[in-house]
């Protein structure tokens, strides 16, 4: 490959490469993230068990799954705050106030679809 591409192979090994050092990176420095981790390793087989269709299964898994995906934005969301400076900045606060409101918003909407799944 002398033009200097990256095969598509290489592009997937350095695309897994890297998404593997963003969830160390999650695992190491942001707490919220390795509970949320333990809520989904915990839920996941009773959302196996307690859904009585494939639908209803992909349901609860799907929901877990969005609030692991809102809290890894919204800690990369936070880290690229923190590293624009450390001094207070109400831009800097709505931003990180938006990012945890997405996740709040992720925790409740996966509160209401097992609800609604379990118990209708």
């Amino acid at each position: 490959m002398s033009s200097g591409k990256i095969s598509i192979p290489g592009r997937l090994a350095r695309a897994t490469r890297n998404s593997t050092q963003g969830l160390r990176a999650a695992w190491r420095h942001e707490k919220a993230f390795r509970e949320e981790v333990v809520l989904f390793v915990v839920l996941a087989p009773v959302a196996w068990w307690l859904g009585e269709t494939g639908a209803r299964r992909s349901l609860l898994l799907a929901s877990l799954g969005l609030i692991l995906i809102v809290e890894l934005l919204n800690s990369a969301l936070e880290a690229a705050v923190d590293r624009t400076g450390t001094e207070k900045d109400t831009l800097a606060g709505r931003a990180k106030d938006l990012g945890s409101a997405a996740v709040f918003i992720a925790l409740l909407q996966g509160a209401v679809v097992w609800a609604v799944v379990l118990f209708t």
